[in-house]
């Protein structure tokens, strides 16, 4: 290519940025100056993509995993005729734009992944591959390749000191998941100053370990070095690290190489003479020359043509292999197979389950019937009950559904993420609910992007017992609930258990998290024929009261759940007509209309009572300022389940003698829970 030209398009990538950075007075120039050159390369040499088609199915994803980094993916996204227009980068961090401080997925068309907080896109692109890999096994046939792309993506020294960089680098060297080709923006600079206050390492020799192929570019500005790096990495059947040597803030006379140009605009007074030095007009903002148009111009309409040539060979396929084909439109389109709900399992009174056992039972029913469900556990498959019968292991030489992911939580979470964000099929990942902390950050970005992870979280409450307060989760049935966008089912019988897997699946538009019990709860009356609808209504009349309109209502979930209804026999022998209501999902209760919450939680009764051994945070929104809270606000401890329950008070005696002091007005708030001191139990009573 016409070299004078390729530069021109750098130092426009690196101008409209700085341009980009200086309008909003806010933002991160000095990555986008450094990393210009190399997303160059990328994206008008290797990036396979169609700016006017943006979701075509077979497109390389590309990731810029330094999210600070945005206004250079926005610049790209403007040249390459995404839609993002120069007023759109004049916007830039400001109310209702599509220019965002860090990628937002869902918003600006061509990110592929809400990304920012350093790692995640990193993970995010394991999953990509993963997904990639497995959907190829399925629909490619000899002389017939319909999924065939790779995942480019941009990293910082932040990224890779991540964590959960990591983990989802060791899993994917251990996969030998080639399709990866990662460009390391490696400027020995971070916020603080020189990586070498806090980094010695040797990069590339970490990542060989990881089983990755390696390679150096000694110039960030050599761009047919960068060129020749990619091109041996897509030769390479494992994934690909390239650490290219860039200048921070290139260009800037003062500011060059220095954190100076990290995390604020150069300045005006900078920003001139930053252009004077790349040899433009220093008084012009916001210019693309016509031939760099034409240029980016060019890889659009080169965009064009491979959806037109994919087309054609989905068509010759759809010739030889209809069925396929069919079925490869409907994952696209991310339709649901006709009847898969049929396929859950249902329970009859007088049995009893661990939840965990009938999320195991959904799994293979539903995974017979949707095919493209696919997931795995932290190492806790066996305690999970999370494998997909007769699915096949994904691993370094085969493409099964069952992931091992290993003890890697926050990147189990960040490539089912991945999975999500690439589509074609629906991933699920598991562990034991107070691990849940391990991934959160992770789960707080898929709720964010609004993509359908489904997390699984078992062992879900003191219920799990000996194990102890150290795996005992407490506070994270509140902390969950409390993150936007996500909906934390926790199901009270096996079969709202069922239904909770059916509300996962079809809630494609967010991420739904179950949690299961370890121990054995009884199949209710009410939860059969309505606890589908009540699942997916959030909560729901489970036990009606007799005798009379209801008195007291009772509210639960999980193991909590069959206490409640106990409870509530013992109130009526009493006198005391009682209403329980099962809430495996406040969340989804909250988004039901004023009718149906009326309906099931009447305002003229005031005596409401939550049952819930978990903290008392938030249930206050449904019990009133007249009602009570049955909760733990504290640790738990080491002791078979059946002690553990009665000695932290949930029992239906004391549930019973707390609700009838509500009825009459002489308890009310949250009940002390009770607790242990020197090995005997103190406090606890009613107030």
């Amino acid at each position: 290519m016409d070299q004078r030209l390729e530069q021109s398009a750098v130092t426009t990538l690196r101008t409209l940025a700085i341009d980009t950075v200086q309008a909003a007075n806010s933002g991160h120039p000095g990555a986008p100056m450094g990393c210009a050159p190399m997303a160059h390369v990328i994206w008008s040499r290797h990036l396979r993509h169609a700016p006017a088609t943006p979701n075509w199915f077979d497109r390389d994803r590309f990731l810029l995993s330094n999210g600070h980094a945005s206004a250079l993916l926005y610049a790209l996204l403007h040249l390459s005729g995404y839609g993002l227009s120069i007023d759109d980068l004049k916007s830039f961090r400001q109310w209702g734009s599509l220019t965002p401080g860090h990628p937002e997925y869902g918003l600006t068309a061509g990110v592929e992944a809400t990304t920012g907080p350093l790692g995640q896109g990193f993970a995010n692109g394991v999953g990509m591959a993963i997904a990639e890999r497995r959907l190829a096994a399925e629909f490619n046939r000899p002389g017939h390749t319909v999924i065939d792309h790779r995942v480019f993506a941009i990293v910082s020294d932040g990224d890779l000191q991540e964590g959960i960089a990591s983990e989802a680098a060791s899993l994917a060297g251990h996969l030998k998941l080639g399709k990866l080709i990662y460009l390391y923006d490696d400027n020995l600079i971070q916020l603080d100053g020189p990586t070498s206050t806090a980094w010695s390492e040797d990069v590339l020799k970490r990542f060989d370990a990881y089983g990755w192929h390696t390679s150096r570019v000694a110039d960030g500005n050599d761009l047919a070095g960068i060129d020749a790096a990619i091109g041996a990495a897509i030769a390479d059947e494992r994934p690909s690290l390239i650490a290219v040597r860039t200048v921070i803030g290139f260009g800037s006379p003062s500011k060059a190489g220095s954190q100076k140009s990290h995390g604020a605009p150069l300045g005006v007074d900078e920003v001139r003479l930053t252009k004077e030095a790349y040899g433009v007009d220093p008084d012009a903002t916001f210019v693309v020359p016509a031939d760099v148009t034409d240029l980016y111009t060019g890889v659009a309409t080169r965009g064009a043509g491979l959806v037109a040539d994919h087309a054609k060979r989905l068509q010759a396929y759809a010739g030889a292999f209809p069925a396929e084909a069919a079925e490869l439109q409907r994952r696209i389109a991310g339709r649901l197979p006709n009847g898969w709900e049929s396929s859950l399992p249902h329970y009859e009174m007088g049995g009893d389950a661990p939840t965990r056992n009938v999320s195991q039972a959904s799994i293979k029913a539903l995974s017979a019937a949707i095919p493209e469900l696919i997931g795995g556990s932290a190492d806790l498959s066996e305690s999970n009950l999370t494998d997909i019968h007769e699915g096949g292991r994904f691993t370094a030489t085969e493409s099964g559904r069952n992931i091992s992911f290993g003890v890697r939580e926050h990147a189990m979470a960040a490539i089912t993420n991945g999975i999500a964000y690439h589509g074609g099929l629906i991933p699920f990942s598991a562990t034991f609910l107070t691990f849940s902390d391990y991934l959160r950050g992770s789960l707080r970005l898929a709720a964010l992007a609004g993509i359908g992870s489904i997390f699984v979280f078992t062992h879900d409450s003191i219920g799990l017992g000996e194990d102890g307060p150290t795996h005992q989760p407490v506070e994270h049935y509140a902390a969950l609930r409390a993150i936007p966008n996500v909906r934390f089912i926790r199901p009270g019988d096996p079969n709202e258990a069922a239904a909770a897997w059916g509300v996962a699946i079809e809630r494609r538009s967010a991420p739904t998290l179950l949690a299961f019990t370890r121990q054995k709860l009884p199949v209710l009356a009410g939860s059969g024929a309505g606890a589908r609808d009540g699942v997916r209504k959030g909560a729901y009349v489970l036990r009606e009261a007799t005798g009379g309109a209801p008195k007291a209502i009772l509210i639960s979930t999980g193991s909590e759940l069959h206490l409640a209804v106990a409870a509530a026999e013992l109130l009526e022998s009493s006198g005391v007509p009682t209403r329980v209501v099962s809430a495996p999902c406040t969340e989804l209760f909250g988004d039901q209309d004023a009718a149906y919450r009326e309906a099931v939680l009447p305002s003229s009764v005031r005596a409401r009572i939550a049952i819930e051994a978990g903290v008392s945070f938030g249930w206050d929104r449904w019990t009133g300022s007249d009602g009570a809270i049955i909760a733990m606000d504290r640790f738990g401890a080491s002791a078979p389940a059946p002690k553990l329950f009665a000695e932290f008070g949930f029992t239906a005696e004391r549930i019973a003698e707390i609700a009838r002091g509500v009825v009459a007005g002489t308890v009310r708030g949250v009940v002390p829970t009770p607790h242990l001191h020197d090995g005997h139990r103190v406090g606890g009573g009613a107030h």
